[in-house]
């Protein structure tokens, strides 16, 4: 997921999809230790999209902070 995606995204759609991210990182969590993550490389992925969120709502915050 691009950060220039994220940034377009209002705080209500960011709040979802933190929550699906978080999801789908612990299923691959799972997958990963019964041996089934054919992909070990995507659960950095998700990580990494979980992490561009939580930077864009921090940045909305600061931003309507400041008004």
């Amino acid at each position: 997921m691009k950060i220039d995606k994220v940034r377009n995204m209002s705080q209500a759609e960011l709040a979802s999809e933190e929550l699906k991210l978080k999801k789908e990182l612990f299923n691959l969590r799972f997958q990963h230790v019964t041996g089934q993550l054919e992909n070990p490389l995507k659960m950095r992925e998700v990580k990494r999209d979980i992490a561009r969120v939580k930077t864009a709502l921090r940045e909305k915050e600061l931003k309507a902070a400041e008004k």
